[in-house]
């Protein structure tokens, strides 16, 4: 094996350009706006998974009003500490926000036990209770999705944006689709695939928009 690309900027701009012919080759003259290309091209890059290119649904013009709120110092919640740990901190101290995760949290266990709930969807409670604006980025907890959509149902919830992107077997489905018909612009991988590091990958996608 001949090694040509070793330097890491060269590695990473060599893959985009593979991705790009190939999903050239693969939508057959289909295109996408820019911006959301630009994300599902991040996507696919983390994962190495075509399909994406088919299951990513972006509602109510979300690329952009993602852009908006990033620009705006809005706070983002994340669902594991892996998708947090994903997310670029220098892109995203541009944002003058806050991101979060309670998953790890010993009192958001302790709930969870005592009342017989998932620490994910407990962990939407204790966003809330924030009492701000909050985009989320969900990559691993279907029971996460259900309580934001709960929660939004009974405007107990500030949630401005989702990225609702779980990856499993059950619920998963089901809770991604109850955000296709949401008031809210939401980015939805919609299938079983998706990932904490795809939701990672979507959210540093629209900060290196955002802050280019």
């Amino acid at each position: 094996m001949n090694t040509v690309f070793t330097e890491p900027g060269s590695i990473e701009k060599r893959s985009f350009e593979i991705i790009g012919r190939e999903l050239s080759k693969r939508r057959g003259g289909r295109s996408r706006p820019p911006l959301e290309d630009e994300i599902i091209k991040r996507v696919i890059h983390t994962t190495a998974d075509f399909e994406f290119d088919d299951n990513i649904i972006f509602t109510h013009g979300a690329a952009e009003a993602a852009l908006d709120l990033l620009r705006s110092s809005i706070d983002v919640v994340t669902d594991t500490m892996m998708a947090k740990t994903g997310i670029n901190k220098t892109l995203f101290s541009k944002t003058g926000g806050a991101l979060h995760c309670f998953i790890a949290d010993d009192d958001v266990a302790e709930e969870a036990a005592r009342n017989g709930l998932t620490r994910a969807s407990v962990s939407v409670d204790r966003a809330a209770s924030l009492g701000k604006p909050l985009m989320f980025a969900a990559g691993n907890a279907p029971t996460a999705l259900i309580r934001i959509h709960e929660l939004l149902s009974e405007n107990k919830l500030d949630a401005k944006f989702v990225i609702a992107a779980p990856v499993g077997f059950v619920n998963v489905v089901e809770a991604k689709e109850l955000f296709l018909d949401a008031a809210i612009p939401c980015i939805i991988a919609r299938g079983r695939k998706g990932g904490s590091a795809v939701a990672a990958a979507i959210v540093n996608a629209l900060l290196k928009a955002a802050f280019r």
